[in-house]
């Protein structure tokens, strides 16, 4: 039989792996440091050239809005305020009479059921000169109506619907009211 004897004054450790696998570790974390410092570096530098770029643009914007001013007061001059207001007053009107009557309701009775009433319509034109048109419509029941605007959100011409008011029957009126408000693809 064996008996173990150890003569040292401290017993025998393995710290041999736990060295070694903390050396790894430091070695690891030391390339990860290196990694986000460059990353750092690099971010720093495209702040710097995005700022350069930022204040380029900042230059140009003020000197376009100097332009703008000018021009601006240049407009505003008594004799050029007539004219300025005299071809805004043009281009609204030009802009009203470019809307097809006879096309909205060519287009309008194709999607049209026959016991549906279109009782109003009207055109409106936005800032960026898309149309839409606030109509009245009205029928006996309200299934039909919830068919035409089927119809309307169906077809390539008209777009989303958007009911804003609903007329139920009275005595002196005995059909439903609709109010909708429908986009136009109509081209000015």
């Amino acid at each position: 039989m064996r008996v173990p004897i150890n003569l040292a004054r401290e017993p025998f450790r393995r710290d041999r792996p736990i060295l070694v696998a903390s050396a790894l570790t430091a070695l690891l974390l030391l390339g990860s440091l290196i990694v986000l410092i460059s990353l750092a570096v690099q971010e720093k530098q495209a702040a710097q050239a995005a700022l350069v770029e930022l204040n380029s643009v900042n230059r140009q914007l003020l000197k376009i809005r100097g332009e703008q001013a000018k021009l601006d007061r240049d407009m505003r001059m008594p004799g050029n305020e007539v004219v300025l207001d005299r071809s805004i007053l043009i281009n609204t009107l030009i802009r009203r009479k470019a809307i097809s009557w006879t096309r909205i309701f060519a287009d309008l009775a194709t999607v049209l059921p026959p016991n549906v009433r279109v009782i109003a319509i009207r055109p409106q034109v936005n800032s960026r000169d898309q149309l839409s048109l606030d109509m009245t419509v009205a029928a006996e029941t309200p299934e039909p109506v919830i068919g035409f605007i089927a119809k309307l959100e169906g077809s390539d011409v008209f777009g989303a619907v958007t009911p804003s008011g609903i007329t139920p029957p009275t005595q002196n009126d005995p059909i439903y009211r609709y109010r909708l408000s429908v986009t136009y693809a109509q081209k000015l």
